[in-house]
């Protein structure tokens, strides 16, 4: 079953758009921390940091670096301050969808244009996102210094980022694409195999001295489906052990032992497929599905987008010593999505477990073969089945101290919602009052990543935490 997720037009959004930015007051200023000795490991099913303390990674998504606007969305209001009120509500790891095309641009020097930004350095008459604003060509700075700028944000306020490379296009749909390579663009041509690679190596060369970025979600949603042809599709992303082109697992080991070349201290989210075969049937990528059949008849086992992550218990990802920078990243979504076959009952924790998460992704932690990051989760708050449905999984994302990053921020993502509204300063409380149970925190202080700096103005840093400073 596939997944496909709106991101609303910002033609109308820009429209209505008054020309004010809101500022925040009361974070505290830390200086930053320029240690560089924030980067973790894996040992079983649990990320740790250099001292050999556990940590628990949880966030959120802002999307926008991957669309045609090659910034985050909301950019026409004040950036720094939606940040700062991310940090203060516990949002410790921010993972940052992007497009490979906006990275070939980058590291060929010729970073592409951003648009539907305000960048006014005015006082005392107007300001908003003055370090945005380039006084020499009295204009907005490129996509590249602002993403830099960005960094240097969360590193101020104890916010990490994972990188995820959502689209080989900068297009508001370009998830809806199955593959990695085989896209032609507007301004890098083609993106190959290699262009993908490269660009993701590049950019883990930029920043390995700088651990606000400690992770990379190397392609977000790889999916597609076998069909009923006799012929084998190749425009589908498969899980053997193939050397062939469109195979994820081949591609996601060649990927992440080059950006490890470049930093061997990232951590490397894997995502899942769409379809996986029954193995244990004989079954392989070469079998045809059955018009019709379903359940035990089906030679196919379905999930969402990147969610099938059953291809790892016979072909688990290999990278040598640096297996201890893997982390399995599934999507998971409730029925305002998609209404998946087993949500057609009155689904528990158990039902979900036994038809779908166990064997599609939660055996991994299970059987401590590797941590899980669930990189996208959400929806809307319904008051019935999707809200039951998040409900749920986050109950079961707490009592399994799962890593997670919700989906998202964006109020503009139009099957899910966000947790901000369209002012971008409005706070959906009922859906953060959801989340909020499953972002790391103690002692009513939210706990960041980073050694030194607190996260936000109410939370505390790592080393607090653990005593470490």
């Amino acid at each position: 079953m596939s997944k496909i997720r709106r991101i609303v037009s910002l033609f109308l959004i820009v429209t209505i758009f008054i020309t004010t930015c809101f500022f925040n007051v009361g974070q505290k200023a830390y200086a930053a921390d320029t240690n560089n000795d924030d980067w973790l490991h894996c040992v079983g099913n649990k990320i740790y940091d250099m001292n050999g303390n556990e940590v628990w990674l949880t966030g959120a998504n802002w999307f926008g670096f991957n669309c045609t606007e090659n910034v985050f969305h909301g950019a026409w209001y004040d950036i720094k301050g939606m940040l700062t009120n991310i940090a203060n509500r516990g949002i410790g790891l921010l993972r940052v969808p992007i497009s490979t095309e906006l990275l070939y641009s980058w590291m060929v020097g010729k970073p592409n244009k951003v648009s539907s930004v305000t960048a006014v350095n005015n006082p005392p008459y107007y300001v908003c996102n003055p370090d945005f604003y380039d006084p020499v060509t009295n204009s907005v700075k490129n996509s590249m210094e602002i993403f830099d700028i960005i960094m240097g944000y969360c590193k101020q306020l104890g916010i990490k980022v994972m990188v995820d490379v959502h689209s080989p296009d900068a297009n508001n749909s370009g998830h809806n694409y199955p593959l990695w390579y085989g896209l032609t663009t507007t301004t890098a041509g083609e993106i190959t195999t290699d262009k993908w690679i490269n660009t993701q190596a590049w950019l883990a060369d930029k920043y390995k001295n700088d651990d606000t970025i400690l992770a990379f979600d190397i392609k977000n949603e790889p999916h597609g489906q076998r069909g009923y042809s006799p012929t084998t599709p190749t425009n589908m992303a498969k899980w053997d052990n193939s050397t062939d082109e469109n195979n994820w697992k081949y591609a996601a080991e060649r990927c992440a032992k080059a950006i490890l070349a470049k930093n061997p201290k990232l951590l490397i989210m894997i995502e899942g497929v769409e379809q996986y075969p029954k193995t244990e049937k004989g079954y392989n990528y070469n079998t045809p599905d059955v018009w019709g059949a379903t359940g035990d008849q089906s030679p196919w086992y379905s999930a969402w987008w990147g969610g099938n992550l059953r291809g790892v218990k016979d072909y688990p990802i290999n990278i040598g010593t640096l297996n201890s920078q893997i982390v399995y990243s599934p999507h998971d979504y409730g029925p305002s999505v998609y209404n998946q076959p087993w949500f057609d009952k009155d689904f528990t924790t158990q039902t979900l477990l036994n038809d779908y998460w166990y064997n599609t992704w939660a055996y991994i932690k299970d059987k401590g073969i590797a941590p899980l990051l669930i990189g996208e989760w959400g929806g809307f708050m319904d008051g019935g089945k999707n809200q039951k449905w998040m409900t749920l999984l986050r109950d079961y994302i707490v009592s399994n101290h799962i890593h997670h990053t919700f989906w998202c921020i964006n109020p503009n993502s139009g099957d899910t919602g966000g947790l901000l509204g369209y002012d971008w300063q409005t706070w959906d409380e009922a859906k953060y009052a959801l989340l909020k149970p499953a972002l790391w925190q103690s002692g009513g202080k939210f706990i960041g990543l980073d050694h030194q700096v607190p996260l936000g103005a109410n939370g505390i840093s790592l080393g607090q935490y653990y005593g470490t400073n």
